[in-house]
């Protein structure tokens, strides 16, 4: 791309937990970045994050997502979790942004997106299919299971001394820290050395919630307990999430560390570290 500098890069979910890890890595390579964000109340976290442009839109809108394109050399692009229509709404950006004279889409899709019984998984592959036939530059990002989503639980698991989900606790999983994810993002975003790429992104460590259990129990310094939570038979999450969760059961998610490590020139951040993080309250 060009000099960074110059470089003027759309973020979607500029303020989201992963997505809003991209923002600093941006700015702090000199980039003008313009922040999508949901809800105007939205607004002043992303300023707070040191952005000066910001677009309150929803992306299944092409009107307010035309506006945030518009003179954009490249945009980095991710689905909320479940975004209903989330297929159709990708292929829209995509074609917006064709239209918009964007060059480069960086787009944070999942690690194997071809796993067929997992919507979530399977709505990025016609937003893959889109941007291969589009004629701009793009980097496919698939990133296992962020390390992020264990922040919610933290809290509980410190007090109660019990950590749970609704799967098999033998089933094992590769994870990440998106914060490596954001690196690469920006990385691929500001330089053409990983251009056309499709990364699984994974940190060492395949770890089931027996593991994770015993490793927060080291960090907390008090003994905490893997249980498996009961769903109600009525109500609770969506389908799709309890689709998610049934498979889970059964069925391990795992990849490998490799490709990260040699796009970052770097061991990958540990679990462990970012459980410490956590628990300083960092």
């Amino acid at each position: 791309m060009q000099n960074s500098g110059n470089l003027k890069v759309l973020t979607i979910g500029a303020v989201g937990s992963a997505a809003g890890l991209i923002v600093p890595e941006l700015l702090k390579r000199g980039v003008s970045v313009r922040g999508f964000v949901h809800k105007a109340e939205d607004e002043s976290v992303a300023r707070a994050l040191g952005l000066s442009e910001i677009v309150v839109g929803d992306l299944a809108n092409p009107l307010t997502v035309a506006e945030a394109l518009a003179g954009m050399d490249a945009a980095f692009y991710i689905a909320p979790a479940f975004l209903k229509n989330e297929a159709e709404v990708g292929k829209q950006f995509v074609a917006a942004a064709k239209w918009a004279g964007v060059r480069r889409i960086v787009f944070s899709s999942v690690i194997h997106p071809v796993l067929l019984e997992l919507v979530n998984h399977t709505a990025k592959i016609p937003v893959e299919d889109a941007l291969l036939n589009s004629g701009m530059e793009y980097v496919f990002l698939h990133p296992a299971m962020f390390f992020q989503n264990l922040a919610s639980s933290w809290g509980r698991a410190k007090t109660t001394g019990t950590y749970g989900e609704p799967w098999s606790a033998e089933t094992r999983f590769s994870r990440v820290d998106y914060r490596d994810v954001a690196e690469v993002a920006a990385i691929a975003l500001t330089e053409d050395r990983l251009l056309y790429g499709t990364l699984e992104l994974c940190a060492e460590g395949n770890l089931n919630r027996n593991d994770l259990a015993a490793l927060m129990s080291e960090v907390i310094g008090r003994a905490v307990a893997p249980v498996t939570v009961k769903l109600p038979v009525q109500g609770g999450p969506s389908t799709e999430l309890k689709h998610m969760f049934a498979w889970y059961d059964k069925h391990a998610l795992l990849g490998n560390a490799t490709t990260l490590r040699a796009v970052l020139g770097r061991e990958p951040r540990t679990l462990r570290t970012y459980l410490q993080e956590l628990n300083r309250g960092a």
